[in-house]
């Protein structure tokens, strides 16, 4: 199988790079060549996908039976490119995200959900969801052939560049009393990069148009068990203080950011670890333990000085709490305890 991914260097582009290498596919990649090396054994196609020469240069001569777009976020450049390979593949996957769903995270959701309002030919600028919703638009209206539209809820894994799991690690890995958000026994919902493109490649390889949301299974993981294994991985003796929501609100600490996977237990987030994997989990999608996630993330992670890693992205921004903020709420959480 012919496989072209745009993008294919980072996190979930390269699992689905290795998976497809694994395969035993004819990978093509075509990204810019700055975010981090390719896996070796692609053809690599260098190139701008805003610049309609580049696309033009990428397609000349080439096709392929599936297309993964991988980090698509403006409709109006995904619909370009739509435009460009329809014709030159049998089917277009678009990886977009649940912030593409109009209720998520306040409320459960399964493929039935609404979308965002979202132009197909919109052009940068906007809310992150909306574009996502937009882009959609624009590969299931614009493409000649199957589409597939994957929706993954938080993605987890070796080479994250995110940096929700790596700043847990890392500031485990320094021992000490932690600063543990809200309740040990919240589940969460959490799903492991390579299990993603295990699936992406199984439905590829069937065909068809289908949209899917996929995680891991609704309370796959407590946030006690998942900082336990962060401990564990690591061989840290870090002990963890849980501090309530309401408490740490009252500080100004930022869900999601400064302390990453905190989402505190009010209607705003009723179904942030609520989405049904039904429909995926009938289609073939099998996710590992995430203690094991945990294990490998941290196997690679450790291999990179403290100073040299990333926590965050320009979307999300910087993540992680300031020791000196951790270290007063911490202060503060025991002096209220008497």
């Amino acid at each position: 199988m012919k496989t072209l991914i745009i993008g294919g260097s980072v996190f979930l582009g390269r699992a689905l790079v290795e998976e497809a290498l694994r395969r035993g596919h004819e990978v093509t990649t075509f990204n810019r060549g700055v975010s981090a090396p390719d896996v070796p054994g692609v053809e690599a196609v260098r190139g701008d996908r805003e610049v309609t020469a580049d696309l033009e240069r990428l397609v000349e001569g080439r096709s392929w039976d599936a297309v993964i777009d991988v980090f698509g976020s403006v409709p109006r450049v995904v619909a370009e490119s739509v435009r460009l390979l329809s014709g030159r593949a049998g089917v277009y996957t678009f990886i977009s995200s649940v912030s593409a769903l109009a209720d998520w995270p306040a409320r459960p959701l399964d493929e039935r959900a609404a979308l965002h309002e979202g132009a197909p030919d919109a052009g940068p600028g906007g809310e992150y969801g909306p574009l996502k919703a937009g882009c959609e638009r624009a590969v299931e209206q614009g493409f000649t052939g199957d589409t597939l539209i994957i929706q993954p809820g938080l993605i987890l894994g070796p080479h994250e560049n995110v940096g929700r799991l790596p700043w847990w690690l890392t500031r485990v890995s320094r021992g000490g009393t932690v600063l543990a958000p809200g309740r040990p026994d919240r589940g969460l919902q959490l799903i492991d990069a390579r299990d993603i493109a295990a699936f992406v490649m199984d439905r590829c390889e069937a065909g068809g148009s289908e949209r899917f949301i996929v995680s891991g299974d609704r309370g796959n993981a407590t946030f006690g068990e998942l900082l336990a294994a962060c401990a564990k991985a690591t061989g840290s003796d870090a002990e963890f203080t849980w501090v309530d929501d309401a408490f740490l609100l009252e500080r100004g600490v930022q869900p999601w950011t400064e302390l990453p996977l905190w989402a505190p237990e009010n209607p705003a987030f009723a179904g942030v670890w609520a989405l049904s994997t039904a429909k995926a989990t009938a289609a073939g999608l099998r996710c590992r333990p995430v203690a094991e996630t945990v294990a490998d993330t941290w196997a690679w992670l450790r291999d990179i000085p403290e100073a040299e890693r990333s926590f965050g992205t320009e979307r999300s921004g910087r993540l992680g709490i300031d020791p000196a903020k951790e270290a007063d709420i911490l202060a503060a959480w025991t002096a209220s305890r008497g």
